[in-house]
């Protein structure tokens, strides 16, 4: 599993800088800041072969000529002096190059997308790691605009770690989820569905206003809810489906499905991020073993955006059976099929289990148990149960309604990455958000790859022979190495090789990349 952000992005004081032009920005101060420089210096070209962003899942490709332009991300972008220009048409120097894309040395990847810096995380195992990758790319953020800050010449920009604009725009945090391709779609679809519409209640993340421009006077639990317009199909940016069909699995095509997963808000919250991963796990088990919950709604898209309005949690949403149900008990009765597939395979078991499913289980239960006697004592836990409590204080001690604007300018600031800054990490300051993961080990996992996945030879490369690296994706490094014609593509199609158990000895035996190369072609290690 492994997540995307996308950052919102800003320069206070001025609306002139082209998005798209500041986000490279971004990826060159990183790429400065960064030790893990690759061949030009820093930049490590993306590499396309394998990527097919018009494939759908339900067995049909989109032709190219009738797909959006946004869909189109097989290709490398490109940003041309007229997207550079300042408002009045005067053409901005770039301070540096243009860097669009970087491969990290802890096996993620920083790179422009839909004119926001987008965080990918290196692939890992569990829930537990998701968090601590994911917020590793904050770590990743946040050094680049340190960077930027003190680089005269350039504009200050801020990034921030939510959904939306409050302006009709939102950018994604998408997960994405390794799964048999055997397992039908349409289970897929029908085993999701139910448990997404509802999911913010554990994972959401809180946001003032109400409709795709936050014009709506109001506080609801998802910051993505209102964006979304269809149940299932192939689109991101456009007509947002709950189910996101894109069939490209960035690893062995015939074994395995990516399940791309676009209906998610962008944690802060470790809690709240880790129950969006391990709950979405589990269910995804669940689904492929046959043992998920048979439940249908009415209406899946009107259903998610009512869940998400109902902060109080009073409305109960309709099935096609004609009956209706509270979202919450939509979330119990997933915990208790859960409960029972994990029983009985053996998952959750202390003496057998794996560890990670009976925490998730055990969390899960916690938070459905508070949601249905007491939601407002889960602030430490859940991000909108913590941003509404902050928001009520400040309305009871200001007289605020919810449509003044003070209160949007607080939901911007708990987004705020800057630790000084950012209200989110005021209140973890304080103690009063929990933590997961300490801040040593997001900060190792800034600058270290997972060791149980093939992320640990990525970074692995990018770390030791980054000069000799001229491409890379999930599924491939290509090296180039001095006085050799041909470059060397080396596919890392299985997710589960590559790991440190695997090639650690072979790394740290081999003093150049091509000593690397040789042993590992001939597979002498």
């Amino acid at each position: 599993m492994g997540a995307e952000t996308e950052y919102g992005i800003h320069t206070p004081g001025t609306n002139t800088f082209n998005a798209t032009w500041l986000s490279t920005q971004v990826v060159h101060a990183y790429s400065r800041e960064t030790g893990h420089r690759a061949a030009a210096g820093g930049e490590t070209r993306w590499d396309y072969t394998d990527e097919d962003p018009l494939a759908d899942a339900r067995g049909w490709a989109v032709p190219r000529s009738q797909a959006d332009p946004s869909q189109l991300t097989d290709v490398e972008p490109e940003l041309t002096a007229a997207q550079i220009a300042l408002e009045g048409g005067e053409t901005l120097e770039p301070s540096g190059p243009l860097m669009m894309n970087m491969v990290l040395g802890n096996g993620a990847r920083l790179y422009v997308d839909h004119a926001h810096p987008e965080y990918s995380s290196p692939e890992v195992t569990n829930p537990l790691d998701a968090v601590r990758w994911d917020a590793a790319g904050d770590l990743v953020a946040l050094a680049a605009v340190r960077r930027i800050a003190a680089t005269p010449g350039l504009p200050a920009i801020n990034l921030y770690k939510n959904n939306t604009d409050n302006k009709s725009v939102s950018y994604g945090s998408h997960e994405n989820y390794l799964m048999p391709r055997a397992v039908p779609f349409n289970a897929i679809v029908a085993g999701l569905t139910p448990f997404f519409a509802t999911r913010a209640l554990i994972c959401g993340a809180g946001r003032v206003g109400r409709g795709q421009d936050g014009a709506g006077t109001g506080f609801q639990i998802s910051q993505r809810a209102d964006f979304f317009e269809a149940e299932v199909g192939l689109e991101t940016t456009i007509r947002r489906p709950i189910i996101n069909t894109r069939d490209e699995p960035h690893a062995t095509s015939e074994k395995y499905r990516r399940l791309h997963v676009i209906i998610g808000d962008a944690n802060l919250s470790q809690v709240s991020n880790y129950l969006k991963f391990g709950t979405t796990a589990l269910v995804l088990d669940m689904i492929e073993h046959g043992t998920c919950p048979e439940l249908q709604l009415a209406d899946p898209v009107a259903t998610l955006q009512d869940v998400s309005h109902d902060w109080e949690l009073a409305r109960t949403h309709l099935l096609s059976n004609g009956r209706r149900i509270r979202a919450l008990d939509i979330q119990w009765r997933y915990f208790k099929a859960a409960t029972a597939h994990a029983a009985a395979n053996g998952s959750s078991d202390p003496d057998t289990g794996d560890g990670h499913t009976a925490a998730v289980l055990q969390r899960w239960e916690q938070v459905l148990n508070g949601l249905g006697t007491d939601p407002m004592a889960l602030a430490p836990q859940l991000e909108w149960v913590a941003k509404l409590n902050l928001l009520q204080q400040y309305r009871a001690r200001d007289a605020l309604a919810w449509n003044d604007p003070r209160l949007g300018l607080i939901d911007l600031q708990w987004s705020d990455i800057r630790p000084e800054k950012g209200l989110y990490y005021k209140l973890l300051q304080l103690g009063k958000m929990e933590r997961l993961v300490s801040d040593e080990s997001i900060a190792r996992a800034a600058q270290q790859p997972p060791e149980d996945t093939r992320a640990y030879f990525r970074g692995q490369c990018i770390q030791r022979y980054g000069a000799n690296v001229v491409g890379a994706s999930w599924d491939s490094v290509i090296f180039e190495l001095p006085n050799q014609r041909r470059l060397q593509r080396i596919p890392t199609k299985e997710p589960l090789r590559g790991t440190k158990e695997l090639t650690g000895a072979l790394f740290e035996t081999s003093p150049d990349a091509a000593t690397f190369l040789g042993r590992l072609l001939a597979g002498t290690h």
